[in-house]
């Protein structure tokens, strides 16, 4: 019998799929994606770091694991987090079960080492070998938790830029550790997240690259969610040369992280290692550039800021395979755990083992039709001096006032890929209870909300699913969607009109 496979997770942080992002990881590309399956259905719980990452680390939607921003409050690595959610973490029964020797490098959480939850001295269950980034990303000037014991990073390019930092600790780690007992990896890169430092050699890298003038790019997006519709179009001609120049700078930074897989995958495979590991690679959210006059920034509902690239090869998993299934990032946990022979089903996990379907003996015809996507919108108690107008309640603002994040920008979608349909359905938390639909088959950039002309039974069922889908836990998370032949809709559970469910999240935990 084979021993047990050893996994690889290399996590990339605000890497888009929708516009372009996989386009310079030319190796990576070529190294996991050719060599095994891609899938182009990825979708996140939440389109932000933190409540996402916590997804990926639990296996569960937002509701279940109550991170709901980046900040303590919002109980991103809080001490909350750490009591309740940690213990359950994949990675923990991973460990928990002695076979799995664990590793971490790079970014955990955006509040991790804050000194009101314990600083860089807690190491979280489940990590035998631990080197988690101080709070968020950077390239120079942090402090790496190492084992609980900060060490500082200067500016040196061949000492301190993280991206290399994390790939040379990947190394020495596959070099040192027992060779007895299967190994699972996570490696998290700062890249390609702000403030987009590239590596010295990369600096000048694609010169005249833009940001991808898309349909949905420098328009007015008029029949959506207010805060969509106060960003001034067409964008002033410097925020233009600023999103352009971001773009450019976050495909700099990602030349680096094709090089750290490059790394990776070719010590495996001098090892003789590389037959039996799986190496998967993905991202904690999109991001976009100028889409519906948005600056840039993650966080909204759509296709550019929900949907990940996802590329997975290991034992099993023919080349070149291509896979329109939903994926939500829920399903990393338990798919990690099926790879690593444990009962998915023992866990309190949402997602679902998505291993058949890459190893060839899942039936794609069950496959789940829908996932759920939750976000909490953050605004500041008071106006931004520089923008009255918009008085308070906003965040996140450009300065021409365009703003990126309201406190009522609080939403959660059902989001349905199947044989029938390709839609999405979103509720917001709002005085409005404004509701966006988009047939993603027919408009893919998703120009016009059809919610006022949409069948008024597809908008009942889809108002009940996303209730059910916001009050689920575990088994009755991946229960038949709208589109799927096994669906059971009882208009008796419906409320007497649409009633938004999200102030669920702001359920405190003791």
């Amino acid at each position: 019998m084979n021993p047990r496979p050893n996994i690889v997770l290399i996590l990339t942080d605000d890497l888009d799929v929708s516009i372009g992002g996989m386009i310079p990881l030319v190796k990576t590309k070529k190294l996991i994606g050719d060599a095994g399956i891609t899938f182009t259905n990825t979708i996140v719980a939440s389109p932000l770091c933190c409540p996402s990452r916590a997804s990926i680390l639990t296996g569960k939607y937002p509701h279940n694991h109550h991170v709901v921003n980046n900040t303590l409050e919002g109980n991103c690595s809080s001490t909350a987090w750490q009591k309740t959610q940690e213990p359950d973490s994949f990675p923990a029964f991973l460990q928990k079960h002695g076979t799995y020797q664990t590793f971490f490098a790079g970014k955990y959480l955006n509040e991790y080492g804050s000194k009101k939850a314990g600083g860089v001295e807690h190491v979280p269950p489940g990590w035998d070998h631990w080197f988690a980034l101080d709070r968020n990303s950077k390239y120079y000037n942090y402090t790496l938790s190492v084992n609980g014991r900060a060490q500082r990073h200067g500016q040196n390019y061949s000492e301190d830029y993280l991206t290399d930092v994390l790939a040379n600790i990947s190394i020495d780690f596959l070099e040192n550790k027992s060779n007895r007992r299967p190994f699972f990896m996570m490696v998290s890169t700062p890249a390609p997240h702000s403030p987009w430092t590239a590596a010295p050699q990369y600096e000048s890298s694609f010169p005249n690259v833009k940001a991808p003038r898309d349909p949905n790019f420098n328009i007015h997006g008029k029949d959506k969610h207010w805060l969509i519709r106060q960003a001034k179009t067409p964008m002033t001609n410097s925020s233009v040369e600023f999103l352009d120049n971001a773009y450019r700078k976050r495909w700099r930074t990602l030349l680096s992280v094709d090089d750290l897989v490059e790394k990776v995958v070719k010590k495996l495979e001098v090892r003789g290692e590389l037959s039996n590991t799986y190496i998967i690679f993905t991202s904690d959210n999109g991001y976009h550039t100028g889409q519906f006059s948005l600056p840039m920034d993650k966080r909204q509902l759509y296709e550019f800021d929900i949907r990940v690239p996802l590329l997975v090869r290991g034992p099993n998993i023919k080349p070149n395979q291509t896979s329109q299934l939903l994926i939500a990032n829920v399903d990393l946990g338990p798919t990690i755990l099926d790879i690593a022979g444990y009962n998915v089903n023992e866990t309190k996990m949402d997602g679902m083992s998505f291993l058949p379907i890459m190893i060839g003996i899942g039936n794609s015809s069950t496959w789940r039709s829908d996932v759920l996507v939750e976000y909490e919108g953050e605004g500041s108690n008071i106006s931004d001096p520089a923008c009255p107008l918009l008085g308070p309640g906003v965040s996140e603002c450009f300065p021409d006032c365009v703003c990126e994040d309201s406190y009522n920008n609080t939403y959660a979608c059902v989001r349905t890929v199947s044989q029938a349909a390709n839609l999405q359905y979103c509720e917001f938390d709002d005085n409005e209870v404004f509701v966006e639909v988009y047939n993603l088959t027919a408009d893919p950039f998703q120009l016009s909300n059809i919610a006022k002309s949409i069948d008024q039974e597809v908008l009942e069922k889809m108002n009940h699913r996303l209730m059910m889908l916001q009050s689920c836990s575990g088994q009755s998370c991946r229960t038949p969607g709208v589109y799927d032949s096994k669906f059971r809709f009882d208009p008796r559970l419906m409320f007497s009109s649409l009633v938004p469910h999200r102030n669920k999240l702001r359920q405190t935990l003791k």
